[in-house]
């Protein structure tokens, strides 16, 4: 019998079989420069947002102007609830916006029409349906609206009461259960697609809302900068991959009817199958 070191060295030297759920290279499609943002923390670590500028041109416009303007450079990470989000951006609110930023941008809670590449087997608790589009952002309708949900590392506009949208200087990510209460009622900018880690192991506060009590808990911003504002010689390429191929299709299926021991539930959430995304190659 083998030992489960031999059995996981035996494992790790056996090459994976390709199955029809895999990307092929066709599948991967690379993210323009300027819709990725990265973000230096203190701690000497990165984190890259893909924005979603095709659905949310107002407040990544404003976002777009927030990084050219090194408007975040000197903020910090001041908001860490459990089970809920980290938020960041200027701690006071007080800090004044640059010039051509839009203090309340139009709300864009809500997208155009709803028309995933691929749609999920079965409505959840916040939809009558949703899916994945073309180009790896998952969406959601009640048959008469559409959006962009609340994911774990979706990124989203904090805001103050309605009707203010916030401008987009404010932002904060899910790292817990149930952000799909949030979806139609804040904008969502776009999606963490490296250095998650960095945001969601941070140590949580038990202060009102999560918020670090004191300046010393914060974990400072360095910089934010468009990757397309980067020296060349330092600049991430990013790729997603596209839903709009039998592969992605084939995946979905696959999570949503798991193979035996696995029990299936005949379905899943459109949160468990964000496509993947990678360094370009």
């Amino acid at each position: 019998m083998l030992t489960m070191l031999a059995l996981a060295a035996l494992q790790a030297a056996t090459p994976a079989a390709v199955t029809p759920a895999d990307p092929i290279e066709a599948d991967w499609r690379a993210i323009p420069d300027d819709q990725l943002l990265v973000i230096t923390l203190g701690t000497g670590k990165s984190v890259v947002i893909r924005l979603a500028t095709a659905y949310a041109p107002a407040h990544t416009g404003n976002i777009q102007a927030l990084a050219r303007a090194h408007w975040w450079d000197g903020t910090s990470v001041y908001r860490v609830q459990e089970n809920w989000v980290t938020q960041w951006g200027d701690e006071s609110e007080k800090k004044p916006l640059p010039a051509g930023v839009a203090r309340a941008p139009r709300a864009e809670f809500e997208i155009d029409r709803f028309s995933p590449a691929q749609r999920m087997a079965k409505a959840d608790g916040y939809s009558t349906a949703s899916g994945i589009t073309a180009d790896g952002w998952p969406v959601a309708t009640d048959g008469k609206a559409a959006w962009l949900t609340h994911c774990y590392g979706m990124v989203g506009v904090a805001r103050d009461a309605l009707p203010d949208t916030g401008s987009g200087a404010e932002l904060f990510t899910p790292i817990g259960q149930s952000a799909r209460r949030l979806d139609r009622n804040y904008t969502v900018v776009g999606r963490i697609v490296e250095g998650m880690q960095y945001l969601s192991g941070l140590p949580r506060s038990d202060a009102a809302m999560g918020m670090y009590a004191t300046a010393a808990e914060r974990v400072p911003i360095v910089s934010a900068r468009l990757a397309c504002d980067l020296p060349a010689t330092s600049r991430p390429h990013f790729q997603y991959r596209a839903a709009d191929n039998p592969r992605f299709a084939a995946a979905i299926a696959k999570r949503e009817n798991p193979a035996p021991p696995t029990v299936s539930l005949g379905g899943a959430a459109v949160c468990d199958v964000l496509p993947a995304v990678r360094r370009a190659p």
